[in-house]
């Protein structure tokens, strides 16, 4: 009876370690500081969050919305969240350059369909093993 119940106890905590969805609130300013950032993003395509000025629209499109994982086995929260963060931007820009866009404006979390409009934090939720980003923003002609 007793190896029954440990056996039942090792897989409620094995469920419940996979299961974990940590909602993380990082800086967004941070991230874009970092080498990868700076050397994976298109310049050409410029990138505003929520809250952020930029100049006149010439031309508004459509908006646009990502939904990027990484695997997070064996790294931190905040690497992997930075990870899918830049992961999510490159397809903004990606999706921007496609539709003859020079910037994404209004660039919010969207994770879950719940909005987190910052200009200085976006939305990340990791668990053990994916970490998950969020992103809506809106293609236009500057």
């Amino acid at each position: 009876m007793t190896k029954y119940i440990l056996i039942l106890a090792l897989s409620i905590a094995c469920t419940s370690t996979m299961a974990r969805d940590t909602k993380h609130l990082l800086n967004i300013e941070e991230a874009m500081a970092s080498s990868d950032f700076k050397e994976r993003l298109d310049p050409e395509v410029k990138l505003y969050f929520s809250g952020q000025k930029y100049p006149e629209i010439e031309e508004a499109m459509d908006t646009f919305t990502t939904n990027k994982k990484t695997n997070a086995f064996n790294k931190s929260d905040k690497e992997a969240c930075q990870w899918v963060f830049l992961s999510a931007l490159i397809q903004l820009q990606e999706r921007a350059k496609k539709e003859g866009a020079n910037a994404v404006v209004d660039i919010e979390s969207y994770y879950k369909k719940k909005v987190h409009a910052s200009s200085e934090t976006y939305e990340c939720h990791a668990g053990a093993i994916i970490a998950g980003v969020a992103l809506r923003g809106k293609m236009v002609r500057l």
